[in-house]
């Protein structure tokens, strides 16, 4: 779900586009369930998980990269800047780590 690459990390996201909000819901098998209020429509779901991970992380939304999974609900990120440490805290604190499939 959450490895060490480099400079930063890397995150497996499972992402649900259409939701009523921005938010992180759960885990999802091996990956963090996302929901994101845009359609996977010309990108919009993708531009939106990539700004509200920032947010969610204090970072710059250039400091985002979707590597994997583009036209996909399965995507793979990798963040830089920040330890799987950091990346766990802002992204599962306050979920006690449900599971949701």
């Amino acid at each position: 779900m959450l490895q060490k690459d480099g400079e930063g990390v890397r995150v497996k996201v499972f992402v649900k586009p259409r939701a009523k909000k921005n938010a992180v819901v759960g885990i999802h098998g091996d990956a963090i369930k996302i929901q994101i209020t845009s359609p996977p429509v010309e990108g919009a779901a993708n531009r939106d998980l990539r700004k509200f991970l920032a947010k969610t992380l204090g970072i710059a939304p250039s400091r985002v990269d979707i590597v994997s999974g583009h036209t996909a609900r399965h995507k793979t990120v990798r963040i830089m800047g920040i330890t799987p440490e950091e990346a766990h805290v802002a992204l599962l604190s306050g979920l006690g780590e449900k599971k949701d499939a």
